[in-house]
C-alpha cells in the first residue's frame, strides 16, 4: 500500500510553499508525515534556485502534534522511526524538524491554530516564526509523561532561557500567540501569518542566496561557539562571498539603484 500524502510542496517565484495537508485531523503528525516533512526538505536542498520556504497548515491548524492514535499503531514503524541514521546523527522523528535547519535557504512558518507537542517543535526548527494572536503553543509532551524529542531541546534553548524552557517542558503550559511572542517563541503576530510569511520571504528572495546560506550556517552552527571559532567561521564564509558571481550582482545592484538578478545558490 503506497503510503498517503500527507505534505504537499509548491514551488512559484524560487519561494517553496510547504504545507502539512492532514487538515481532518488538524494536521496531527503520523509516521507518514515525519518521512514526508524530511524527505521534502531534502528534496529542496537540492534545488539552488531556492530562495525561502514558506511551513503552514491547511485547515484550521498548524499542527496538534503527534497522532499517538496512529502512531502506535505501527509499533515496528516506532522502532525504525526512532533508531538514529549514523550518517545524519538524527532519527525520523528529529530529521523531520532539523532538515528544516539543514536547508541553506531562510525557513518561515506560518502559525495558526493549534501548535502543540511535534507541531510546536517543527515550528521551532523554522528560521523565523509568525503566528496569529490567537495561536495556541504548548510543549504538550508532558501531558503525556514524555520530554520533547524532535529536537525541541535544541530549538527551545536557542530561543528562551534555561528557566523558561524548563518550565514550558515539565508543565505543559499552554500560551496564546501573544504570549508566545512575549516570551521569545514566536518572532512576529501577524492577524494572517501565511500573508506575513510571504511577505518575509519575498523580502529575503531579494537578497544573495549565498549570503543568506552562509548566515544561517553561522547562526545555527555557531550560536554558541567561542569567539575565536565564531571570527575563524567568519572569515571563512566572507572570503567565499567575495569571490561570488550573487556578491558581484548584489553590488551592482546596489550602485544602480535597481533589482538585483541572481543566479543558482553555490553551494548545495
Amino acid at each position: 500500500m503506497p503510503e498517503p500524502s500527507y505534505v504537499t510542496c509548491t514551488v512559484a517565484d524560487h519561494i517553496a510553499h510547504v504545507r502539512l495537508d492532514r487538515a481532518d485531523k488538524l494536521n496531527a503528525l503520523t509516521l507518514d508525515t515525519l518521512r514526508q516533512l524530511a524527505r521534502t526538505a531534502h528534496d529542496l536542498r537540492r534545488d539552488r534556485q531556492l530562495r525561502a520556504v514558506v511551513l503552514s497548515g491547511e485547515g484550521e491548524a498548524f499542527s496538534a502534534g503527534l497522532d499517538f492514535g496512529a502512531v502506535v499503531r505501527d509499533p515496528l514503524g516506532i522502532v525504525t522511526s526512532f533508531l538514529p541514521r549514523p550518517w545524519r546523527g538524527t532519527n525520523t522523528f528529529q530529521e523531520a524538524c532539523w532538515a528544516w535547519r539543514r536547508l541553506p535557504v531562510p525557513v518561515v512558518a506560518a502559525v495558526h491554530g493549534h501548535c502543540l507537542g511535534g507541531g510546536l517543535q517543527l515550528a521551532l526548527a523554522a528560521d523565523f516564526r509568525i503566528a496569529s494572536p490567537d495561536s495556541q503553543w504548548s510543549v504538550l509532551e508532558a501531558k503525556w509523561g514524555l520530554i520533547p524529542d524532535m529536537t525541541g531541546i535544541r530549538t527551545l534553548a536557542e530561543l528562551v532561557g534555561i528557566d523558561t524552557a524548563k518550565r514550558l517542558t515539565m508543565t505543559g503550559q499552554l500560551l496564546t500567540g501573544t504570549q508566545a511572542e512575549a516570551k521569545g517563541l514566536v518572532t512576529e503576530l501577524a492577524t494572517d501569518p501565511l500573508a506575513a510569511s510571504f511577505d518575509l520571504a519575498h523580502e529575503l528572495a531579494r537578497r544573495s542566496p549565498d549570503a543568506l546560506a552562509a548566515a544561517k550556517r553561522l547562526f545555527n552552527g555557531h550560536w554558541r561557539s567561542g569567539v575565536r571559532r565564531v571570527l575563524a567561521a567568519e572569515r571563512v564564509e566572507q572570503a567565499a562571498l567575495l569571490a561570488a558571481a550573487n556578491t558581484k550582482a548584489a553590488r551592482s545592484a546596489a550602485f544602480g539603484h535597481n533589482e538585483p538578478v541572481f543566479g543558482p545558490r553555490t553551494r548545495v
